[in-house]
């Protein structure tokens, strides 16, 4: 049964042997000067993953380091059974579609010493951008380090003529960011639009989101998470818009998605007030309340600060199993996370 986002079969993977214990070298003193291999548990990871993904996630410098620690990925054969394949002691995917959900929700009930990253029931709600940022609105954060929202938005998925009205309405003010409402994994889910006129509303094409532009900068805050590790990484965004600009432009316009972005802002001469990353606290706080309300431990956060504030932030976007390819030093961070779960898994194993 072939499946959305199928996994081509004339993919190069590593070959996994049969023993379950490989021997990675670690040096150590025994008495003078001998040095003896460390026996660690091998780790397979069966993966599902589109091309595309593969080729940005599984670079051959990221397999060979996980190589030398243990790991060994091996693709999952959307040809058979799942259930058939393996043994795995993780399952990484990223797969759309009802019919690879119920896949891997079986797998999960019948194999629940392993781990599968991410739950599909839970990767879900990131599938749909009014449900996904709701938790972000839900939250109740302490005010000591800053202030986490998200912009003033509204849902529409009425007829195109009823957008303006209903923009009245909710008292949005222009310009406006429209976003499709369902993230399917196509690149027009991933088109974002800016409006500057009223009249133009009606062009949108529902379903969609429509968010008050915030202005920020020009710099957003991507904050990746693998597990409990958070990395910030600055990118350049759309620039700040004055009320002269707006009162100059009429339309509705394209802009290029960030994460698509290479141009980093991370060594870029900013202005301080800026370029300063959000407080680590407030990070912390925000990774951990939303790692339990979505029930993920792979995904990453769009943030923005508002201009001319220090400490008011703005959570704008959530994507599940993002870019890790872009994020500085992922290969150890995502290696030592896939080490972690297997520590802790043995860990918590009943003494026989």
């Amino acid at each position: 049964m072939r499946l959305n986002g199928e996994i081509e079969e004339e993919e190069e993977v590593e070959v996994v042997e049969e023993k379950k214990l490989v021997v990675v070298a670690e040096t150590y003193s025994i008495g003078v000067g001998l040095v003896k291999p460390q026996p660690v548990h091998k780790l397979n990871v069966g993966y599902a993953l589109t091309s595309k993904k593969k080729n940005s996630f599984l670079q051959p410098k990221f397999l060979a380091l996980a190589r030398n620690k243990g790991i060994f990925f091996v693709p999952i054969d959307l040809n058979r059974p799942l259930l058939d394949q393996g043994p795995f002691d993780v399952v990484l995917h990223k797969l759309l579609g009802k019919d690879w959900c119920e896949v891997i929700e079986d797998y999960r009930q019948k194999h629940p010493e392993v781990t599968v990253l991410d739950p599909p029931d839970a990767i879900q709600h990131l599938y749909n951008r009014q449900s996904m940022l709701q938790h972000v609105a839900d939250l109740n954060l302490p005010d000591c380090h800053g202030k986490v929202g998200v912009p003033r938005q509204l849902v529409v998925t009425k007829d195109p003529s009823s957008i303006p009205y209903e923009v009245t309405k909710a008292g949005l003010k222009l310009p406006l960011v429209a976003k499709p409402l369902l993230v399917d994994g196509s690149s027009k889910s991933h088109e974002l639009f800016l409006v500057y006129d009223q009249f133009s509303l009606a062009e949108l094409e529902p379903p969609l989101v429509l968010q008050e532009f915030v202005n920020h900068g020009g710099i957003l805050f991507k904050v990746y998470i693998v597990g409990e590790t958070i990395k910030v990484v600055r990118r350049f965004s759309l620039p700040n818009l004055s009320k002269r600009e707006l009162a100059k432009v009429a339309g509705v316009y394209p802009f290029p998605r960030v994460s698509s972005c290479l141009a980093s802002a991370d060594d870029a001469d900013l202005d301080p007030s800026i370029a300063e990353h959000p407080p680590r606290p407030l990070l912390e706080k925000l990774v951990r309340e939303l790692r339990r309300r979505l029930g993920l431990r792979l995904f990453n956060i769009d943030m923005i600060r508002e201009h001319g504030t220090r400490d008011i932030f703005y959570v704008i976007d959530i994507n599940y199993f993002p870019g890790y390819g872009k994020m500085p030093d992922y290969e150890h961070i995502f290696t030592d996370f896939l080490l972690s779960l297997v520590q802790s898994k043995y860990k918590n194993r009943p003494a026989t």
